[in-house]
């Protein structure tokens, strides 16, 4: 079963030739394979497969020419040459190389110019060394920053410029900082911080600009504090918070997203 490409050429164009190949005895052992496992053809999943079957060879060719061969050696060579590559000019390389340094040479990618690879050591580092990446100048890294730091670390994100990372933050920060986050700017950031808080400490919220957050308010204050969303301009809003006030059920009423 044969790839998507039904060509094969090298990086620079030209057929591969099998005839001319070092590895051409691979081929008898069924180690390698036109238009499947190739290190030659400059589809990126047919050099893959070549160093998945032929894993020893990775090694030979972290200076090959073309990226792809080098950064698909770099997932299979000898950790202990890996590191060679960290200033590889492509940062395909560079980002498959992250993806496999111990933390000591991670810690210093941490600088990479190139995103992607700034998200590769994102989504490896732990705890504290993730710190100078939550003011990453890229959306993408901080975002993936907000998803992994440790609960206790997440205060510094919570006036991220970016609503997402926000709402991230929103997600996963402690109980005890929610309360800061009520006058965000973003109303899906409120809505978040409307439906994690404690029911009793709703009542800042009731006066919200955004409907939806004040339904979510409705929703969940309790009746005793109802008061103000009794003469809600919004129907919806103040439907819930009627129901409630008089204790009848509102479980029909739902809450928007």
């Amino acid at each position: 079963m044969s790839d998507d490409i039904d060509s094969a050429l090298d990086w620079l164009g030209n057929p591969v030739d099998c005839g001319g190949c070092a590895y051409l005895g691979r081929k008898a052992e069924g180690r390698c394979e036109p238009l499947r496992a190739c290190v030659h053809d400059r589809y990126a999943k047919r050099i893959q497969r070549f160093f998945q079957w032929n894993d020893d060879l990775a090694g030979e060719h972290l200076d090959h020419p073309y990226f792809e061969v080098r950064a698909n050696a770099a997932r299979f060579a000898p950790i202990f040459i890996v590191p060679r590559l960290m200033e590889d000019p492509d940062e395909t390389v560079r980002a498959a190389v992250a993806r496999r340094l111990p933390r000591r040479l991670l810690l210093k990618m941490r600088g990479d110019p190139d995103r992607e690879v700034r998200i590769a050591v994102a989504s490896r580092l732990e705890d504290a060394d993730l710190a100078p990446l939550m003011r990453d100048s890229d959306y993408s890294v901080r975002l993936r920053v907000a998803r992994r730091v440790p609960e206790g670390m997440l205060p510094a994100m919570m006036h991220d410029e970016d609503p997402e990372i926000r709402l991230e933050v929103a997600n996963r920060i402690g109980l005890e900082w929610l309360m800061s986050m009520a006058w965000d700017d973003s109303a899906r950031v409120r809505m978040v911080v409307a439906r994690r808080l404690p029911p009793e400490k709703l009542s800042a919220l009731t006066g919200d600009a955004d409907w939806c957050v004040r339904f979510v308010v409705a929703s969940r204050l309790p009746p005793e504090d109802l008061g103000p969303l009794t003469e809600d301009p919004v129907d919806d809003v103040r439907t819930v918070a009627q129901k409630r006030r008089a204790g009848l059920p509102a479980t029909g009423d739902l809450i928007p997203d």
